[in-house]
């Protein structure tokens, strides 16, 4: 299939020097709400890059749960392929894609381990099959049908038929700590606008790259 004739003009929004605020949080949680009120499909969902310890990239798209001038906070299997390879190497990448608003951010840094007590006040407030599928999942590990994901379903309803469903201790929440942000704002004939803002002590540093 040929589709090198693919083009779309980017023409909604422009992003100028004067536009930005001096904090890369504030400045997200601006775009994150324009995006909400644009009705973006799944606005919180975000791509994280990874890499293992054979140097090996991997990607994949998680949902945003929490985020604050702290960080960026995702939940998942502490036994998942991603999580191995945090272990590893806690350098990671994220991409919040809003195609609807021509926009891009890219954020890049470390990630860490939320407390256990984060990770439970998020859990009991996600709906009863979410947390009983926490107990159920080997996220990443190779399964022989649906039919075992069911069985556990069935199992895991009977074990916590009554009382409250405890938090599983190998699954929780990660934290990005950001060291860079970039903001992308597609314009025409490809002149997009980029703005970088980058970690240089307790300070942020905007630049505009070219696109």
């Amino acid at each position: 299939m040929d589709i090198t004739n693919f083009r779309k003009e980017y023409t909604k929004f422009g992003l100028n020097r004067e536009d930005l605020n001096s904090s890369p949080f504030e400045q997200f949680n601006g775009w994150f709400e324009q995006a909400q009120n644009a009705q973006i499909n799944e606005p919180n969902a975000m791509s994280i890059a990874t890499v293992n310890d054979k140097g090996e990239p991997s990607i994949r798209t998680v949902l945003l749960k929490i985020f604050d001038d702290k960080g960026f906070v995702f939940f998942t299997n502490y036994n998942s392929a991603k999580a191995q390879d945090i272990e590893q190497n806690n350098s990671v990448a994220l991409l919040f894609a809003w195609l609807g608003l021509e926009r891009q951010i890219r954020i890049s840094g470390t990630v860490e381990k939320i407390t256990q007590a984060e990770s439970f006040a998020y859990f009991t407030s996600r709906p009863k099959g979410s947390q009983l599928g926490a107990w159920i999942s080997p996220q990443s590990k190779i399964i022989e049908s649906r039919d075992f994901l069911k069985q556990k379903l069935a199992e895991m309803k009977s074990k916590f038929s009554s009382g409250k469903i405890p938090l599983p201790s190998a699954w929780g929440g990660y934290r990005v700590i950001p060291e860079k942000f970039e903001f992308w704002q597609g314009r025409s004939s490809r002149l997009h606008d980029r703005f970088v803002y980058q970690k240089e002590g307790r300070n942020w540093m905007i630049h505009r790259l070219a696109p």
